[in-house]
Protein backbone atom coordinates (compact mmCIF):
# COMPACT_ATOMS: atom_id res chain seq x y z
CA UNK A 1 0.00 0.00 0.00
CA UNK A 2 1.19 3.87 -0.97
CA UNK A 3 1.82 5.42 2.23
CA UNK A 4 -0.43 8.08 0.66
CA UNK A 5 -3.07 6.21 0.89
CA UNK A 6 -5.57 5.08 3.35
CA UNK A 7 -8.47 2.76 3.64
CA UNK A 8 -12.01 3.45 4.46
CA UNK A 9 -14.25 1.95 7.05
CA UNK A 10 -18.01 3.19 8.42
CA UNK A 11 -16.85 6.38 6.22
CA UNK A 12 -13.75 6.74 8.31
CA UNK A 13 -10.46 7.04 7.48
CA UNK A 14 -8.62 3.74 8.90
CA UNK A 15 -5.21 5.16 11.15
CA UNK A 16 -2.16 4.05 9.63
CA UNK A 17 0.93 3.15 11.49
CA UNK A 18 4.53 3.39 10.44
CA UNK A 19 7.01 0.65 11.24
CA UNK A 20 10.84 1.20 11.13
CA UNK A 21 13.05 -1.47 11.90
CA UNK A 22 15.89 -2.86 10.33
CA UNK A 23 14.98 -6.73 11.33
CA UNK A 24 12.80 -7.95 8.52
CA UNK A 25 11.36 -10.58 10.81
CA UNK A 26 10.75 -7.89 13.58
CA UNK A 27 9.29 -5.65 11.40
CA UNK A 28 6.76 -8.13 9.70
CA UNK A 29 5.67 -9.43 13.87
CA UNK A 30 4.79 -6.04 14.48
CA UNK A 31 2.99 -5.42 11.01
CA UNK A 32 0.82 -8.20 11.78
CA UNK A 33 0.37 -7.32 15.56
CA UNK A 34 -0.83 -4.33 15.10
CA UNK A 35 -2.36 -4.93 11.75
CA UNK A 36 -4.94 -7.42 14.27
CA UNK A 37 -5.75 -4.11 15.48
CA UNK A 38 -7.72 -2.95 12.48
CA UNK A 39 -4.67 -0.47 11.32
CA UNK A 40 -3.09 -0.09 8.45
CA UNK A 41 0.50 -1.07 8.33
CA UNK A 42 3.29 0.83 6.64
CA UNK A 43 6.77 -0.95 6.71
CA UNK A 44 10.23 0.86 6.20
CA UNK A 45 13.66 -1.00 6.81
CA UNK A 46 15.87 2.32 7.75
CA UNK A 47 15.56 6.05 9.31
CA UNK A 48 15.81 7.56 5.87
CA UNK A 49 13.28 5.05 4.41
CA UNK A 50 11.09 5.82 6.60
CA UNK A 51 11.82 9.91 6.66
CA UNK A 52 11.49 9.83 2.83
CA UNK A 53 7.30 8.47 3.23
CA UNK A 54 6.68 10.78 6.09
CA UNK A 55 7.46 13.80 3.36
CA UNK A 56 5.59 12.04 0.62
CA UNK A 57 3.14 14.78 -0.50
CA UNK A 58 -0.04 13.24 0.60
CA UNK A 59 1.21 11.07 3.63
CA UNK A 60 -1.18 10.14 6.41
CA UNK A 61 0.24 8.45 9.63
CA UNK A 62 -0.96 8.42 12.58
CA UNK A 63 1.89 6.96 14.39
CA UNK A 64 5.17 5.71 14.00
CA UNK A 65 7.23 2.72 15.81
CA UNK A 66 11.04 2.58 15.38
CA UNK A 67 13.69 0.87 16.42
CA UNK A 68 16.56 2.74 18.18
CA UNK A 69 19.70 0.58 16.11
CA UNK A 70 19.29 0.93 12.52
CA UNK A 71 22.20 1.53 9.52
CA UNK A 72 21.98 4.91 7.02
CA UNK A 73 19.82 6.53 9.41
CA UNK A 74 19.36 5.16 13.75
CA UNK A 75 15.48 6.13 15.31
CA UNK A 76 17.41 8.76 17.29
CA UNK A 77 18.31 10.65 14.26
CA UNK A 78 14.97 10.02 12.82
CA UNK A 79 12.94 10.88 15.77
CA UNK A 80 15.35 14.69 15.81
CA UNK A 81 14.27 14.71 12.10
CA UNK A 82 10.73 14.37 12.41
CA UNK A 83 10.84 16.93 15.67
CA UNK A 84 12.95 19.37 13.60
CA UNK A 85 9.55 20.12 11.49
CA UNK A 86 7.66 20.39 14.61
CA UNK A 87 5.75 17.22 13.54
CA UNK A 88 3.27 16.06 16.60
CA UNK A 89 3.36 12.49 15.30
CA UNK A 90 3.15 10.63 18.54
CA UNK A 91 6.51 8.40 17.99
CA UNK A 92 7.07 4.45 20.05
CA UNK A 93 10.96 4.02 19.93
CA UNK A 94 11.89 0.31 20.63
CA UNK A 95 15.39 -0.51 22.20
CA UNK A 96 16.95 -2.67 23.39
CA UNK A 97 19.06 -0.68 25.62
CA UNK A 98 16.42 0.25 28.11
CA UNK A 99 18.33 2.74 30.48
CA UNK A 100 16.98 5.97 32.53
CA UNK A 101 19.99 7.69 30.47
CA UNK A 102 18.58 6.65 27.04
CA UNK A 103 14.95 6.59 27.74
CA UNK A 104 15.28 10.10 29.09
CA UNK A 105 17.18 11.20 26.10
CA UNK A 106 14.78 9.69 23.55
CA UNK A 107 11.79 12.27 25.71
CA UNK A 108 14.12 14.80 25.17
CA UNK A 109 13.68 14.59 21.71
CA UNK A 110 10.12 14.09 21.89
CA UNK A 111 9.49 10.24 21.60
CA UNK A 112 6.15 9.54 23.13
CA UNK A 113 6.67 5.80 24.65
CA UNK A 114 9.28 3.25 24.41
CA UNK A 115 9.44 0.03 24.58
CA UNK A 116 12.37 -2.62 25.79
CA UNK A 117 13.47 -5.83 23.59
CA UNK A 118 12.30 -8.20 23.94
CA UNK A 119 8.57 -7.42 24.68
CA UNK A 120 5.21 -9.28 24.64
CA UNK A 121 3.20 -7.97 21.80
CA UNK A 122 0.31 -7.51 23.74
CA UNK A 123 2.07 -4.79 25.27
CA UNK A 124 2.91 -3.20 21.80
CA UNK A 125 -0.53 -3.67 21.44
CA UNK A 126 -1.49 -1.39 24.38
CA UNK A 127 1.06 1.23 23.75
CA UNK A 128 -0.20 1.63 20.44
CA UNK A 129 -3.19 1.99 21.49
CA UNK A 130 -2.88 3.71 24.03
CA UNK A 131 -0.81 6.49 21.97
CA UNK A 132 -3.42 6.51 19.37
CA UNK A 133 -6.09 7.38 21.87
CA UNK A 134 -4.53 10.07 23.73
CA UNK A 135 -3.16 11.95 20.81
CA UNK A 136 -6.01 11.85 18.04
CA UNK A 137 -3.47 12.16 15.63
CA UNK A 138 -5.03 14.09 13.26
CA UNK A 139 -2.00 16.38 14.14
CA UNK A 140 -0.01 15.01 11.79
CA UNK A 141 -2.72 14.29 9.21
CA UNK A 142 -3.69 16.37 5.81
CA UNK A 143 -7.05 14.75 6.21
CA UNK A 144 -9.93 16.10 8.03
CA UNK A 145 -9.42 16.90 11.89
CA UNK A 146 -11.64 15.57 14.33
CA UNK A 147 -9.57 13.63 16.13
CA UNK A 148 -7.37 16.30 17.71
CA UNK A 149 -7.40 16.54 21.35
CA UNK A 150 -10.30 19.26 22.67
CA UNK A 151 -8.15 22.36 24.48
CA UNK A 152 -7.52 21.83 28.59
CA UNK A 153 -7.80 25.08 30.24
CA UNK A 154 -9.44 25.71 34.06
CA UNK A 155 -8.57 29.91 33.10
CA UNK A 156 -11.32 32.35 32.40
CA UNK A 157 -9.21 34.60 30.05
CA UNK A 158 -8.11 31.14 27.92
CA UNK A 159 -11.74 29.61 28.19
CA UNK A 160 -13.22 33.32 26.80
CA UNK A 161 -10.46 32.75 23.93
CA UNK A 162 -11.52 29.34 22.91
CA UNK A 163 -15.67 30.53 23.28
CA UNK A 164 -14.53 33.17 20.41
CA UNK A 165 -12.59 30.79 18.27
CA UNK A 166 -15.59 29.15 17.97
CA UNK A 167 -17.68 32.11 16.65
CA UNK A 168 -14.78 32.57 14.60
CA UNK A 169 -15.19 28.77 12.64
CA UNK A 170 -18.35 30.32 11.53
CA UNK A 171 -17.46 32.38 8.73
CA UNK A 172 -14.33 32.12 6.61
CA UNK A 173 -12.91 35.17 8.48
CA UNK A 174 -8.33 35.13 8.18
CA UNK A 175 -7.13 35.42 11.62
CA UNK A 176 -3.54 35.72 13.03
CA UNK A 177 -2.77 33.48 16.49
CA UNK A 178 -0.29 35.71 18.21
CA UNK A 179 1.71 34.19 21.34
CA UNK A 180 4.89 32.36 22.61
CA UNK A 181 5.98 29.31 21.64
CA UNK A 182 4.48 26.54 23.31
CA UNK A 183 1.13 28.21 24.11
CA UNK A 184 -0.68 26.20 22.00
CA UNK A 185 -1.44 28.19 19.10
CA UNK A 186 -1.72 25.62 16.78
CA UNK A 187 -4.38 23.75 18.90
CA UNK A 188 -6.37 26.80 18.96
CA UNK A 189 -5.79 26.55 15.08
CA UNK A 190 -7.20 22.99 14.90
CA UNK A 191 -10.09 23.94 17.09
CA UNK A 192 -11.55 26.67 14.32
CA UNK A 193 -11.12 24.08 11.63
CA UNK A 194 -13.01 21.48 13.57
CA UNK A 195 -15.43 23.81 14.49
CA UNK A 196 -15.70 24.91 10.92
CA UNK A 197 -18.13 24.06 8.17
CA UNK A 198 -14.40 23.14 6.56
CA UNK A 199 -13.68 20.29 9.19
CA UNK A 200 -14.18 17.41 7.20
CA UNK A 201 -12.07 18.99 4.69
CA UNK A 202 -7.69 18.71 5.25
CA UNK A 203 -5.96 20.80 7.89
CA UNK A 204 -2.68 21.27 6.34
CA UNK A 205 -0.27 22.46 8.49
CA UNK A 206 2.99 24.24 7.42
CA UNK A 207 6.01 25.67 9.83
CA UNK A 208 7.71 28.25 7.80
CA UNK A 209 10.42 28.00 10.56
CA UNK A 210 11.27 24.62 9.77
CA UNK A 211 11.48 24.33 6.06
CA UNK A 212 14.53 26.09 4.48
CA UNK A 213 14.09 29.63 2.43
CA UNK A 214 15.03 27.76 -0.97
CA UNK A 215 12.30 24.74 -0.53
CA UNK A 216 9.86 26.70 1.09
CA UNK A 217 8.15 28.42 -2.61
CA UNK A 218 7.83 24.68 -3.45
CA UNK A 219 6.13 23.26 -0.30
CA UNK A 220 3.90 25.95 -0.24
CA UNK A 221 2.53 26.24 -3.99
CA UNK A 222 4.12 23.08 -5.85
CA UNK A 223 6.27 23.04 -9.08
CA UNK A 224 5.98 21.50 -12.61
CA UNK A 225 7.80 18.69 -13.52
CA UNK A 226 11.79 19.83 -14.86
CA UNK A 227 11.23 23.19 -12.80
CA UNK A 228 14.28 22.56 -11.17
CA UNK A 229 17.62 20.01 -10.96
CA UNK A 230 15.68 17.32 -8.90
CA UNK A 231 11.82 17.85 -9.57
CA UNK A 232 11.49 14.24 -11.56
CA UNK A 233 7.72 14.48 -11.08
CA UNK A 234 4.73 17.22 -10.51
CA UNK A 235 4.39 18.06 -6.96
CA UNK A 236 1.29 19.47 -4.79
CA UNK A 237 1.88 22.71 -2.52
CA UNK A 238 0.16 22.32 1.01
CA UNK A 239 -2.33 24.91 -0.32
CA UNK A 240 -3.46 22.57 -3.12
CA UNK A 241 -3.26 20.12 -0.35
CA UNK A 242 -5.66 21.79 1.96
CA UNK A 243 -8.38 22.16 -1.30
CA UNK A 244 -11.58 23.04 0.54
CA UNK A 245 -10.38 23.36 4.03
CA UNK A 246 -7.63 25.40 6.36
CA UNK A 247 -4.19 25.93 5.56
CA UNK A 248 -1.96 27.24 8.99
CA UNK A 249 1.01 29.28 8.42
CA UNK A 250 3.03 28.36 11.17
CA UNK A 251 5.32 30.72 13.00
CA UNK A 252 4.68 32.93 9.54
CA UNK A 253 7.15 36.22 11.18
CA UNK A 254 10.21 33.82 9.39
CA UNK A 255 9.22 33.85 5.93
CA UNK A 256 11.70 35.44 3.61
CA UNK A 257 10.45 39.10 2.28
CA UNK A 258 10.29 37.83 -1.51
CA UNK A 259 8.22 34.77 -0.84
CA UNK A 260 6.02 36.93 1.13
CA UNK A 261 4.73 38.85 -2.05
CA UNK A 262 4.10 36.12 -3.50
CA UNK A 263 1.89 34.83 -0.77
CA UNK A 264 0.02 37.95 -0.75
CA UNK A 265 -0.92 37.73 -4.02
CA UNK A 266 -1.99 33.91 -3.55
CA UNK A 267 -4.16 35.18 -0.81
CA UNK A 268 -5.60 38.47 -2.95
CA UNK A 269 -6.43 36.34 -5.97
CA UNK A 270 -7.04 33.10 -4.42
CA UNK A 271 -4.76 31.10 -6.77
CA UNK A 272 -1.49 30.13 -6.84
CA UNK A 273 1.47 29.91 -9.37
CA UNK A 274 3.71 26.48 -9.33
CA UNK A 275 7.03 27.04 -9.54
CA UNK A 276 7.66 26.54 -12.86
CA UNK A 277 3.96 26.79 -14.23
CA UNK A 278 2.58 28.17 -17.18
CA UNK A 279 -1.15 29.50 -15.97
CA UNK A 280 -2.32 30.22 -11.96
CA UNK A 281 -4.10 27.25 -9.83
CA UNK A 282 -7.74 28.59 -8.14
CA UNK A 283 -7.71 27.58 -4.82
CA UNK A 284 -10.26 27.55 -2.08
CA UNK A 285 -8.72 27.35 1.20
CA UNK A 286 -9.14 29.00 4.78
CA UNK A 287 -6.24 30.82 6.25
CA UNK A 288 -5.05 30.73 9.79
CA UNK A 289 -1.40 31.94 9.92
CA UNK A 290 0.33 31.82 14.13
CA UNK A 291 3.67 33.79 15.48
CA UNK A 292 5.49 34.22 18.28
CA UNK A 293 6.78 37.64 17.07
CA UNK A 294 5.76 40.94 17.14
CA UNK A 295 4.54 41.02 13.86
CA UNK A 296 3.74 45.03 13.62
CA UNK A 297 7.24 45.53 15.20
CA UNK A 298 9.09 43.00 12.31
CA UNK A 299 7.28 45.41 9.68
CA UNK A 300 8.62 48.40 11.17
CA UNK A 301 11.97 47.28 11.11
CA UNK A 302 11.62 46.33 7.17
CA UNK A 303 11.60 42.34 7.71
CA UNK A 304 8.03 41.55 6.87
CA UNK A 305 5.79 43.36 4.28
CA UNK A 306 2.93 45.60 6.02
CA UNK A 307 0.54 45.01 3.58
CA UNK A 308 0.81 41.27 4.35
CA UNK A 309 0.12 41.86 7.43
CA UNK A 310 -2.94 43.59 7.28
CA UNK A 311 -4.36 40.61 5.24
CA UNK A 312 -3.13 38.46 7.67
CA UNK A 313 -4.47 40.34 10.95
CA UNK A 314 -8.17 40.67 10.28
CA UNK A 315 -9.26 39.08 13.20
CA UNK A 316 -5.61 39.14 15.94
CA UNK A 317 -6.38 36.11 18.81
CA UNK A 318 -3.39 36.40 21.16
CA UNK A 319 -2.70 33.28 23.61
CA UNK A 320 -1.31 34.23 26.86
CA UNK A 321 1.13 32.41 28.23
CA UNK A 322 1.36 29.82 30.72
CA UNK A 323 2.89 31.96 33.45
CA UNK A 324 -0.37 33.58 33.15
CA UNK A 325 -2.50 31.09 33.30
CA UNK A 326 -1.67 29.44 36.96
CA UNK A 327 -4.76 27.52 36.70
CA UNK A 328 -4.04 25.51 33.95
CA UNK A 329 -0.65 24.28 35.63
CA UNK A 330 -2.70 21.52 38.03
CA UNK A 331 -5.32 21.04 35.35
CA UNK A 332 -2.83 20.10 32.11
CA UNK A 333 -0.20 18.04 34.93
CA UNK A 334 -3.21 15.89 35.96
CA UNK A 335 -4.19 15.36 32.17
CA UNK A 336 -0.20 14.76 31.22
CA UNK A 337 -0.61 12.28 34.31
CA UNK A 338 -3.16 10.47 33.21
CA UNK A 339 -1.87 10.17 29.77
CA UNK A 340 1.85 8.89 30.21
CA UNK A 341 0.49 6.72 33.37
CA UNK A 342 -1.43 4.95 30.89
CA UNK A 343 1.40 4.78 28.15
CA UNK A 344 3.73 3.50 30.63
CA UNK A 345 1.86 1.28 32.45
CA UNK A 346 1.69 2.92 35.58
CA UNK A 347 -0.91 3.74 38.07
CA UNK A 348 -0.14 7.36 39.82
CA UNK A 349 -2.77 9.53 40.99
CA UNK A 350 -1.28 13.03 40.73
CA UNK A 351 1.20 14.90 42.48
CA UNK A 352 2.41 15.84 46.09
CA UNK A 353 1.96 19.55 47.71
CA UNK A 354 5.40 19.93 47.83
CA UNK A 355 5.63 19.12 43.77
CA UNK A 356 2.77 20.95 43.09
CA UNK A 357 4.32 23.96 44.68
CA UNK A 358 7.80 23.76 42.78
CA UNK A 359 5.70 23.66 39.35
CA UNK A 360 3.43 26.26 40.46
CA UNK A 361 6.54 28.43 41.19
CA UNK A 362 7.96 28.27 37.96
CA UNK A 363 7.79 30.89 35.03
CA UNK A 364 7.81 28.45 32.36
CA UNK A 365 9.38 29.96 29.40
CA UNK A 366 9.07 26.72 27.45
CA UNK A 367 5.13 26.54 27.94
CA UNK A 368 3.10 24.10 27.72
CA UNK A 369 5.41 21.90 25.46
CA UNK A 370 8.38 22.61 29.01
CA UNK A 371 5.66 21.22 31.19
CA UNK A 372 4.33 18.14 29.36
CA UNK A 373 8.48 17.70 29.08
CA UNK A 374 8.55 17.73 33.21
CA UNK A 375 5.80 15.69 33.46
CA UNK A 376 6.49 12.52 30.91
CA UNK A 377 10.08 12.37 32.78
CA UNK A 378 8.42 12.55 35.81
CA UNK A 379 6.16 9.79 35.39
CA UNK A 380 8.90 7.75 33.80
CA UNK A 381 10.89 8.35 37.31
CA UNK A 382 8.11 7.81 39.89
CA UNK A 383 8.97 5.19 42.12
CA UNK A 384 4.97 5.56 44.30
CA UNK A 385 1.47 6.72 43.54
CA UNK A 386 2.35 10.41 44.06
CA UNK A 387 4.69 12.15 41.91
CA UNK A 388 7.08 14.06 44.38
CA UNK A 389 9.95 16.54 43.94
CA UNK A 390 12.46 14.19 43.18
CA UNK A 391 10.97 12.81 40.53
CA UNK A 392 11.31 16.21 38.20
CA UNK A 393 14.20 16.64 36.20
CA UNK A 394 14.07 20.09 34.51
CA UNK A 395 15.90 21.22 31.67
CA UNK A 396 19.26 23.24 33.24
CA UNK A 397 19.86 25.26 30.43
CA UNK A 398 16.21 27.18 31.32
CA UNK A 399 16.43 26.64 35.14
CA UNK A 400 17.08 30.54 36.02
CA UNK A 401 17.10 31.98 39.50
CA UNK A 402 13.35 33.47 39.19
CA UNK A 403 12.20 30.25 38.14
CA UNK A 404 12.18 28.68 41.99
CA UNK A 405 13.74 28.92 45.11
CA UNK A 406 17.46 28.27 45.26
CA UNK A 407 17.02 26.02 48.26
CA UNK A 408 14.34 23.54 46.36
CA UNK A 409 16.39 23.59 43.23
CA UNK A 410 19.42 22.12 45.63
CA UNK A 411 16.91 20.04 47.06
CA UNK A 412 15.65 18.15 44.57
CA UNK A 413 18.91 17.75 42.91
CA UNK A 414 20.42 16.45 45.80
CA UNK A 415 17.12 14.08 46.46
CA UNK A 416 17.71 12.54 42.89
CA UNK A 417 21.76 12.04 43.06
CA UNK A 418 20.91 10.35 46.44
CA UNK A 419 17.84 7.88 45.40
CA UNK A 420 19.85 7.37 42.45
CA UNK A 421 22.54 6.03 44.36
CA UNK A 422 20.80 4.16 46.18
CA UNK A 423 19.12 2.41 43.85
CA UNK A 424 22.47 1.14 42.01
CA UNK A 425 23.65 0.17 45.78
CA UNK A 426 25.90 2.97 46.12
CA UNK A 427 27.88 2.89 42.77
CA UNK A 428 28.45 6.01 41.56
CA UNK A 429 29.75 5.01 38.02
CA UNK A 430 26.31 3.19 37.14
CA UNK A 431 24.44 6.59 38.80
CA UNK A 432 26.63 9.29 36.60
CA UNK A 433 25.59 6.79 33.43
CA UNK A 434 21.93 6.93 34.97
CA UNK A 435 22.41 10.77 35.40
CA UNK A 436 23.74 11.75 32.50
CA UNK A 437 26.82 13.40 34.42
CA UNK A 438 30.17 12.40 34.97
CA UNK A 439 31.53 10.20 38.12
CA UNK A 440 33.47 13.59 38.93
CA UNK A 441 30.12 15.40 39.57
CA UNK A 442 28.71 12.67 41.76
CA UNK A 443 31.91 13.13 43.87
CA UNK A 444 31.97 16.92 43.48
CA UNK A 445 27.87 16.81 44.61
CA UNK A 446 28.47 14.23 47.61
CA UNK A 447 31.26 16.34 49.08
CA UNK A 448 28.96 19.00 48.89
CA UNK A 449 26.33 17.27 50.60
CA UNK A 450 28.72 15.70 53.10
CA UNK A 451 27.17 12.34 52.26
CA UNK A 452 29.62 9.25 51.51
CA UNK A 453 28.75 6.20 48.86
CA UNK A 454 31.59 4.14 49.35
Amino acid sequence: MDCAQMSVKNGKKTKTVLIVDDDPQMRLAMKESIGRMGYNVVLSENGQEALDKLRQPGAEFSMMVTDMRMPRMDGLALLKEVRRGSSPLPVLVITGFGTVETAVEMMKEGATDFLVKPFPFDRLQKAVEAMLASSGCAACSQGGDSGTPELITANAGMRKIVELAGKLAASDITVLIEGESGTGKELLARHIHRSSGRSDKPFVAVNCAAIPDNLLESELFGHEKGAFTGAVDRKKGKFELAQGGTILLDEIGEMPLLLQAKLLRALQEKEIDRVGGKSPVPVDVRVIATTNRDLWKECEEGRFREDLYYRLNVFPVNVPPLRERPEDIEELSDHFIKTYSLLAGKRIEGLDCSAMAVLKARKWRGNIRELQNVMHRAVFLAKGPLIEESDFMFEQAKCRADDAPAGKIRDMERQLIMDTLKDVDGNRTMAARILGVSVRTIRNKLKEYGENFS
